[in-house]
């Protein structure tokens, strides 16, 4: 029985990869307003069309495709960046909450692998 490939034709993957970029922007947009259900909604179906994609070749990919591709790894990026900045500024927001600061520990760490010496 051979495995058929939903990404495989090129007008599917064009369609996959057209629903990825819709994906990106939405996630972008989930992101900067801080709603965690289109968040989780982005990323589920993120997981769903990486799955689609996941037998796609460099070899199925016209030019269109390979603009999408280098559309959607730039999105992705910028989202990657997002979340990292939200994730710090939690980080820096919950530290002052707690009393400590990630910078004072980082100087106890430094300290002690310079007493080990």
């Amino acid at each position: 029985m051979t495995q058929t490939n939903p990404a495989g034709s090129g007008s599917e993957l064009h369609e996959t990869l057209r629903q990825m970029l819709a994906v990106l922007e939405s996630e972008r947009q989930a992101l900067a307003g801080l709603d965690l259900d289109a968040i989780v909604c982005s990323t589920l179906a993120k997981d769903h069309l990486c799955g689609a994609l996941e037998g796609a070749t460099i070899d199925d990919l016209d030019d269109e495709c390979r603009g999408m591709v280098e559309t959607a790894k730039r999105l992705n990026e910028v989202n990657r960046q997002v979340r990292n900045i939200i994730a710090a500024n939690v980080a820096k927001r919950l530290d002052v909450l707690t009393g400590t600061s990630r910078l004072y520990r980082a100087g106890t760490n430094y300290a002690l692998a310079a007493g080990r010496r």
